[in-house]
């Protein structure tokens, strides 16, 4: 049976308390919010202050705040509960409500999978006669815990409206989820012509979201059809520039589609691939200009490179590198993540061996996109 507004709180079966005493029963009279988070996930964390802060504000008034992790990565269970330990110790000294950890998947599914809940963080509610008033997310917690609080929340339109709106949004989410595992599969398996079409039923359902469209574009490169897949990607540079809704990550995908060592271009028409990246490149390096967005500049770098300009390559790659090379601005993780990449980025673009505080890379033998001493125009 789904779980909805009124229907009765599943139970607490959570495998170790991290912080605060166990829990197995909600008492009657009290108010509980059921938080799944995990330490990874950076809307769960800065959601934690202000759980810290509703339980101090609601404890008199009978609130209950129950973190539960239950989506820990390490190589096993007891691993993620050490690591997590050290991780609320060292971030959270002030914790003032229950942390539980999950690894057995139980909570999961009396609780997340029947609300056809997809993501972290999800917040549940339950009333005090222990049935669930609110199911959502932390931000809209503030404008119905009072109500629950004073008994007004479950039983108004209101709630039910929302519960109604929720549980559509959760059911669409679960389909997209569907979607890509479906084209994932069917990639691996280098099965294009599945793969597009559940790309197909994703813009179907989403019609004005671009991600299927971008892996329909990709799918169709990749299956030579570039007619059609250049027809989409036009398509998605004007929906991105006249739209101007996540305008930049959208152009960055057509660049990466384009441009990307990693994918094979040699069957892609030339002159029309450099006039899309030369267009999309102007307009990218216009909207972020000196945003320190390291990403588009990275993909941009790659189109000067092919087009001859080294030297203007090696600048954005340069300015990407000191951005994400300052630790007020970028975190270490993804420090370490990008800057290999673009160091030796750097080295194959200027032919000689590159470094960067400590590292340093080789040109690789055959720079990938290398422009040629007579490049030929293809037809």
């Amino acid at each position: 049976m789904a779980l909805c507004i009124e229907s009765a709180a599943p139970s607490l079966k959570v495998e170790n308390w991290l912080r605060g005493e166990r829990l197995t029963n909600f008492e009657p009279g009290k108010v509980y919010i059921v938080e799944f988070w995990a330490s990874w996930c950076d809307p769960c964390v800065k959601a934690m202050p202000h759980l810290i802060e509703l339980q101090a504000k609601y404890k008199a008034e009978g609130l209950e705040v129950i973190g539960v992790a239950a989506y820990e990565k390490a190589p096993t269970a007891d691993e993620a509960r050490a690591k997590l330990d050290a991780w609320l110790t060292e971030k959270f000294s002030n914790l003032n409500y229950r942390i539980g950890f999950d690894s057995t998947r139980e909570m999961n599914k009396l609780w997340m999978d029947a609300s056809s809940s997809t993501g972290v963080p999800r917040s549940f509610i339950v009333d005090r006669d222990g049935h669930i008033a609110f199911i959502g997310d932390p931000p809209d917690i503030d404008h119905v815990l009072p109500k629950i609080i004073n008994g007004t929340w479950r039983s108004s339109d209101e709630a039910k409206a929302a519960d109604a709106k929720r549980i559509a949004e959760d059911q669409r989410f679960a389909r997209f989820y569907s979607i890509q595992r479906t084209i994932r599969s069917a990639k691996k398996a280098k099965d294009w012509p599945a793969a597009l079409s559940a790309a197909e039923e994703g813009i179907a359902m989403m019609p004005d979201d671009r991600h299927f469209r971008e892996i329909q574009a990709g799918l169709l490169l990749q299956m030579r059809d570039t007619a059609t897949g250049f027809q989409v990607l036009r398509q998605l540079v004007q929906d991105a520039i006249e739209k101007r809704s996540d305008a930049v990550l959208g152009l960055i995908a057509v660049m990466e589609e384009l441009f990307d060592p990693e994918n094979d271009k040699a069957h892609l028409p030339r002159a029309e691939r450099f006039a899309i990246g030369r267009e999309v490149s102007e307009h990218i390096l216009n909207s972020v200009q000196d945003s320190g967005d390291f990403a588009s500049y990275r993909v941009v770098a790659q189109y000067y490179y092919e087009s001859g300009d080294k030297q203007r390559a090696i600048e954005l790659i340069e300015r990407a590198m000191a951005w994400v090379n300052d630790p007020q601005i970028v975190p270490e993780a993804t420090r370490q993540h990008y800057m290999p990449r673009l160091l030796q980025t750097l080295a194959n673009y200027r032919g000689e061996k590159a470094c960067c505080s400590g590292s340093c890379s080789v040109p690789q033998e055959k720079s990938p996109g290398a422009p040629k001493v007579q490049p030929q125009e293809e037809t």
